[in-house]
């Protein structure tokens, strides 16, 4: 049943019975609607700027307590932290929590904890912290949870915290977990006794391990172990022996227990009440009696059977079947994994975070940070992982507001092209993915693009198609990584289908079919319909999708694909019963949850390694078909933004980028120069023609993988002259990312099916050519054509980086970056950070302010060194703590440029009543300097390039912040205009303060 909502193109779906999860419950309550009500009542707290640093055992809070005086005097607002709740033991990022209510000793004790934030406070900082609602660590032993769903199945009280299918397709899955942990298949890994069962003497546990893995064993079948060869201890003891009869009893007692698939509430609480009774019981016994000890010393040894005798491993196999979990070789995980994972990671296990149990017992200590005001913000991990994100986000506001205030809070969404975050969500925004591509687009020459495709298709020698390759890649991803998932979904709307005796002609095969074809064929990362409404931009996506997955499929009846349609949008559910209606929406809604991780599997870890036309343009949240970004539509972003979204973060590197912002600076001067890119690129080719390897009949690396390979070596080469140590360390660094991007584009090797010869073949040529000597063909090509990228990249990062922290919204500085970075994807990218030398030339900085002007001038000399985009940031984050309200409430206005270079430059006003901030950010460098070794400064460069200020009035008075010099706006027949050659006459870019000061 549905109803058509009047105010807006979408539909209100009504279920027939009251809402079964809490969280549309609350939702839908009248005094806790609207996203504006949401922040009403206790206003959060918004960063001026985030400094975001990577916790883990090498950087602890003592050590994050140590920068926190450089961080307040860089400019920065608020520290913004990793995960650090407590993780599995070595983690290197802190997503795989195991416990949500404890700090990570490796990161630091509670006290420290309390110190670090005690340091924030002292220096008026603030803090957010990334917090992982979506999934949790599992495997390996050490969540608590996690155990207790292994030991008791479906009769665990936390049985419902994680996304289980206990009824899978297969039948010898049901009431199970499969466990894909084994190296091996599990009757070579049982035959060579790498399972070996073991007893906890001091809990009176059954528990079989695997290596760093053990799995309890259900109490219930504690009697195969315990009553083994009974006659033998009986002949030992005595009939009448006390304690033997104690124990039998204690069989008999674990044989009584409630079963796992116990559906009665009063049984599963008799089950987790007594079975603790008895084992603690049987601790003691054995603890008591040496012979009955002894005796089950023997069981355990016979158990554990001889490596090569499978026979004597028989019941140790049977005892395995009898749990709630199957033991299976890691490879099946593909087809048959029945819990939702965090996209393909078998370690991660999904939350149920719309359970209110899950939510009350995994916010405890998040909670009582907010209401002791330790924490003013959250970053949420992966929203699009949960069941019904926005009813998720509401109660989150709620919660919080109630234990102290509401949060600064940004969510992790990855928008597509032209999608829109959802206004009704109760957010400040994204985490800024989509402002990193925009903002990085701006620096790539839009009208390019059909020569830079046609230079690129000349070296590789064929055309990629990037939507075929797009639907491949997802179609992949689906046949290998999330085939179980897929299987799941599928086993759900069979079930829907059987249920209508109009549908239940359409066979399972067929469903899965056309359900991976609708995915496949998917515009955004997912839909957010539930059981309030069906909005119409998640109506359109469906329908586009549907329309797209028909033309592609072969079929010949595409009528299953109109069932779908109606299932997805809940309409198939009009005038059926209650059971019917909520098979449908469980569908509907784990569907949403399955197309995130297949698009981010098959565009950003499946493309993005093989589209390589332009690799500054394969980042995370981007889109490579999508070539650059022009003025006006960034501008008419940044005007949208700063109405609808006033304090989203932006970001332009962070854990997660395939390459940090300096990098992709470099890279995008190749998109100003395609005629000299495609020579040099014929020029390395030829030099390198003969480092290649016969691999399965090809030459390695491909044609595409050298592409790649050169604009790797142009993004991260060092600056300056790099030493044997440099040289050495950069070696290291590419192999490792080589491997994993070979492996990523899943064509000639992969994680799953690593082709080592192929892979050792790329690292050779890669070796090779960075080890030649100075005068070999290859670097006396490459080094001059590389620094000139490497300088005008440097140019680019200084225009970005201003941008990024005048435009709206709050700017994140990923952790080193406030320097030159030239890092990969991680582990690449969360390497340590220098601080030290940080500090260093932080302080230099401080000298240099007090100098006259030529001191900044000097910068421009010694660009290498960094200080030069150090500068930049501290004296924006100077101004935006200055004026706070021209960055948080300003008004945003676009303002023209004229003149001879006006290509050149993206120049903008950031307005509060009388005082303004203007941003003139210059770009395309290597046009604008052609083959000149000079700096773009001054009116040699920009001549009569001027910025119209239609906003000057006559006590307006313009000081550029870096120079400190004031400017004086020139009078022209349209208005009044700042020359820019006098806004860049000291520096290659411009921040220029309006004042009013009174005649």
């Amino acid at each position: 049943m549905k109803r058509v909502h009047k105010k807006a193109s979408a539909a209100l779906v009504t279920p027939p019975s009251t809402f079964s999860d809490s969280g549309s419950r609350w939702l839908l309550s009248e005094e806790n609607s609207g996203r504006e009500q949401a922040f009403k009542s206790s206003p959060p707290h918004i960063p001026l700027s985030t400094y975001r640093v990577q916790f883990n055992r090498d950087f602890t809070f003592n050590q994050a307590r140590e920068i926190v005086p450089y961080l307040s005097e860089l400019g920065i607002s608020h520290l913004y932290a990793s995960p650090y709740l407590k993780a599995r033991p070595g983690s290197r990022h802190g997503y795989d929590i195991i416990d949500h209510n404890a700090l990570n000793p490796e990161i630091g004790t509670h006290k420290e904890f309390e110190q670090l934030c005690a340091a924030l406070a002292k220096h008026g900082m603030g803090q957010i912290v990334d917090f992982v609602p979506n999934h949790m660590g599992v495997q390996g032993g050490d969540n608590t949870w996690w155990l207790d769903v292994l030991e008791n199945g479906q009769a665990s009280v936390h049985a419902g915290f994680f996304d289980i299918d206990w009824m899978p397709i297969k039948a010898k899955l049901h009431g199970k977990v499969l466990l894909p942990v084994l190296s091996g298949s599990y009757g070579a890994v049982l035959d060579n006794a790498e399972l070996q069962l073991r007893f906890d003497a001091e809990h009176g546990e059954f528990v079989i391990y695997y290596f760093d893995h053990h799995f309890p064993v259900d109490p219930a079948e504690y009697p195969q172990i315990l009553a083994y060869r009974i006659d033998t201890l009986i002949t030992r003891c005595g009939q009448d022996n006390p304690v033997l009869m104690e124990y039998q009893s204690l069989i008999t007692a674990f044989r009584n227990l409630p079963t796992r698939d116990e559906s009665s509430l009063e049984r599963q609480i008799e089950r987790r009440r007594d079975k603790q009774v008895y084992k603690h019981h049987l601790a003691g016994l054995i603890k008591q009696s040496s012979g009955i000890a002894e005796f089950l010393e023997e069981n355990l040894h016979i158990f554990n059977g001889t490596a090569g005798q499978s026979s004597s491993f028989d019941l140790l196999h049977h005892l395995i079947e009898a749990q709630a979990y199957r033991l299976a070789f890691w490879r099946v995980a593909s087809d048959e994994i029945n819990y939702r994972r965090f996209f393909d990671i078998n370690d991660l296990a999904g939350l149920r975070m719309e359970n209110d149990e899950v939510f009350e017992a995994t916010h405890q200590l998040l909670l009582k940070l907010v209401q002791e005001g330790k924490l003013d913000g959250l970053r949420l991990d992966h929203p699009d992982g949960l069941y019904d994100p926005e009813a998720y986000f509401y109660k989150l506001v709620e919660r919080c507001t109630r234990a102290g205030h509401a949060p600064y809070l940004v969510v992790e969404k990855i928008l597509a092209v032209n999608e829109q975050l959802r206004t009704t969500w109760p957010v400040h925004g994204t985490t800024g993915y989509e402002f990193t591509n925009l903002l990085n687009g701006l620096f790539v020459v839009t009208s390019n693009a059909e020569r830079m495709e046609r230079l690129y298709k000349s070296f590789i020698g064929e055309h990629v198609n990037f939507d075929d390759l797009l639907y491949r890649s997802k179609q992949l991803i689906m046949k290998t990584a999330l085939a179980g998932e897929l299987n799941v979904l599928a086993n759900l709307l069979s079930k829907i289908a059987e249920a209508d005796r109009h549908t239940c002609d359409y066979t399972l095969h067929g469903l899965r079919t056309a359900l991976a074809e609708i995915i496949a064929c998917f515009p955004v990362y997912r839909g957010y319909i539930s059981s309030r409404e069906v909005a119409a931009e998640d109506r359109h996506n469906i329908e586009q999708a549907i329309a797209a997955a028909k033309r592609r499929s072969t079929t010949a009846d595409t009528s299953i694909f109109d069932f779908l349609g109606k299932v997805l949008i809940l309409s198939a559910a009009e005038g059926k019963s209650t059971a019917y209606y909520e098979q449908v929406l469980s569908f509907a809604m784990k569907f949403q949850q399955f197309t995130s991780p297949v698009m981010a599997k098959g565009m950003e870890d499946t493309c993005a390694y093989i589209y390589n036309r332009l690799l500054s343009l394969n980042e995370v949240g981007g889109d490579p078909r999508q070539f650059g970004v022009t003025l006006s539509a960034f501008h008419r972003a940044n005007q949208a933004r700063a109405k609808h979204w006033p304090h989203a973060m932006l970001t332009t590197s962070s854990h997660d980028t395939k390459r940090s912002e300096d990098v992709r600076a470099r890279l995008n001067v190749l998109s100003e120069i395609p005629a000299a890119w495609r020579l040099a690129l014929r020029r390395w080719r030829h030099a390198n023609r003969n480092l290649k390897r016969r691999v399965d009949g090809m030459l390695v690396p491909t044609a595409n993988d050298e592409y790649f390979i050169y604009q790797t070596l142009l993004g991260i080469w060092p600056l300056g002259e790099p030493d044997a140590n440099e040289m050495a360390n950069l070696g290291l660094r590419l192999a490792e990312y080589l491997v994993k991007a070979v492996r990523e584009a899943k064509v000639y090797t992969s994680w799953i099916n690593p082709n080592t010869n192929y892979e050792d073949a790329i690292l050779a040529f890669v070796d090779t050519l960075i080890n030649a000597p100075a005068e070999s063909a290859f670097l006396t090509d490459f080094l001059p054509f590389q620094r000139r990228i490497a300088q005008l990249g440097m140019f680019n990062s200084l225009s970005q980086t201003l941008i990024k922290l005048t435009a709206p919204g709050v700017p994140d500085i990923y952790q080193g970056c406030e320097c030159w970075n030239f890092t990969l994807v991680d582990p690449d990218n969360r390497r340590p950070v220098d601080f030290s030398h940080r500090r260093t030339l932080l302080n230099t900085l401080q000298t240099l302010a007090t100098q006259a002007s030529p001191g900044v001038r000097a910068l421009c000399d010694t660009m290498e060194d960094g200080q030069a985009k150090l500068l930049v940031i501290k004296v924006a984050l100077a101004l935006r703590k200055h004026w706070p309200e021209v960055f948080q409430r300003g008004s945003y206005l676009p303002l023209a440029v004229k003149g001879d270079y006006a290509a050149h430059l993206c120049a903008y006003a950031r307005i509060d009543g009388r005082r303004s901030v203007i941003t003139v950010a210059p770009r395309f460098f290597a046009r604008l300097l052609g083959e000149a070794n000079t700096l773009p400064l001054g009116e040699e460069i920009w001549r009569d390039t001027a910025v119209e200020i239609p906003f000057h009035g006559p006590d307006t008075q313009y000081t550029c912040a870096f120079t400190e010099k004031t400017l004086i706006p020139l009078k022209q027949p349209s208005g009044w205009r700042l020359p820019v050659a006098q806004v860049l006459a000291g520096f290659p870019v411009g921040l220029v303060i309006g004042e009013n000061v009174p005649s």
